[in-house]
């Protein structure tokens, strides 16, 4: 029988080794995550659909708290919200090669939530429909820009909740999340004339509750 002599020293020497080894691991993983950090969302899906987890968990760093503000507009439960969310990315997740990358994958998420949130709320027997639009002459247009600068940024939080909520939703994806306007009518599913009247009723119902407070700048 072959007998192995394990000394003092040799623990030792296993011992650093297997402190060396981890800390390096935690290093690398480290560097992963600052590489990760710095990719686009186009490259993290392409690394996640090839089957980096790593890649998938980033996306779900960058836009889990703002599809739950997002939701949110719509469920008005923090809890609900969070649920939402996590089935959005749930779906991705399932369902990876459906994204086509012809529109931003942040648009693609935050369409993805719309569809959650209406269907929670259509299983609850809730009404949430968006005020029927006349089509008016988009030249009359004119939008007051200063509601929309950043010092603003918390008076417009604040006034939002007094105001509906298809008008919370229009700001919330024009003015915070800055989609512009063809974002806006794929995740809202509405013509491009129809998001823009919104939009200006949504800033004129706004502008009115701000100013009649004088909190404006």
């Amino acid at each position: 029988m072959l007998y192995v002599s394990v000394t003092f020293f040799d623990l030792n020497c296993i011992k650093v080794n297997d402190i060396i080894y981890n800390n390096l691991e935690r290093e690398y993983k480290m560097i992963d995550d600052i590489v990760l950090e710095d990719k686009t969302d186009i490259d993290l899906y392409k690394e996640f659909i090839n089957g980096n987890k790593d890649a998938f968990n980033e996306i779900v760093n960058r836009y889990r708290d703002i599809l739950i503000l997002f939701i949110l507009r719509y469920v008005k439960n923090m809890e609900i919200a969070e649920d939402l969310a996590q089935d959005t990315f749930v779906y991705v997740l399932i369902n990876k090669k459906e994204y086509d990358f012809k529109y931003s994958l942040k648009t693609y998420l935050f369409t993805i939530a719309k569809c959650r949130s209406i269907n929670y709320i259509k299983k609850q027997k809730k009404n949430v429909q968006f005020s029927d639009i006349n089509l008016e002459d988009l030249n009359s247009i004119s939008i007051d820009e200063s509601l929309i600068r950043q010092e603003n940024r918390e008076i417009i939080l604040n006034a939002m909740t007094k105001i509906k909520d298809e008008y919370q939703v229009l700001i919330y994806l024009r003015d915070i999340q800055g989609f512009n306007y063809k974002e806006i009518c794929k995740i809202l599913d509405k013509t491009m004339a129809q998001v823009k009247i919104s939009i200006y009723r949504a800033r004129k119902s706004l502008e009115k509750i701000i100013r009649k407070e004088g909190e404006i700048c």
